[in-house]
């Protein structure tokens, strides 16, 4: 097995096309890129969108990933792999507007860093519970590098802010049931967390 590289979070998020399909796609641009493990990831979630109104809801997942990557190399790959499954960037569209897919870099390890491009821990992170919820059933016990808080807790903290829905797993995503199997079974979720 190869050794080294740094355990990373991705958050992952679309509310155009279709999502379940994009979803599957992301775990296998991931199963066949070399420099990424797949390690762990989250349920899925059905979000109320942030931003424009008009908008349909987000399904939203976090990835727990072991990278052989630096950090700008795997920001640069993240967006090659939105550009390949349909994701434009136009400057001129609504900031938080749909998306076919949105994958976010959260946390690097437990690195602070900030350059032009990047800015790990993600910054409004801590603020969503769309991405705090699925992380927080992944790695509970992650310390958020600035805020010095686990996942877990801020999750909890976030609990009322609303519009948060277990959606049942895709085939093709890990853990996914039989393809006939459509409901999520909530023995597995973590309902404390976000009821």
């Amino acid at each position: 097995m190869r050794r080294g590289g740094e355990i990373v979070y991705v958050a992952v998020g679309a509310n155009l096309g279709d999502r379940d399909a994009t979803f599957s796609k992301v775990i296998r641009a991931v199963e066949r890129e070399s420099n990424l493990l797949l390690l762990a990831a989250s349920p899925i979630f059905e979000t109320e969108p942030i931003g424009p109104e008009e908008q349909n809801p987000y399904l939203n997942a976090v990835l727990g990933l072991r990278s052989w990557f630096g950090p700008l190399d795997l920001l640069r790959w993240l967006q090659s792999v939105e550009r390949a499954l349909g994701r434009t960037r136009d400057p001129g569209a609504p900031r938080w507007g749909p998306r076919m897919l949105d994958l976010d870099l959260l946390f690097f390890g437990d690195r602070c860093l900030e350059t032009p491009e990047l800015v790990i821990p993600h910054v409004r992170a801590h603020e969503r519970n769309f991405v705090m919820v699925p992380m927080a059933e992944i790695a509970p016990s992650f310390v958020h590098p600035r805020l010095g808080r686990t996942i877990v807790e801020i999750a909890r903290s976030l609990v009322g802010a609303g519009g948060i829905q277990p959606w049942p797993r895709p085939v093709g995503w890990p853990g996914a049931p039989d393809a006939s199997v459509r409901e999520p079974d909530p023995a597995r979720l973590r309902i404390e967390i976000y009821s």
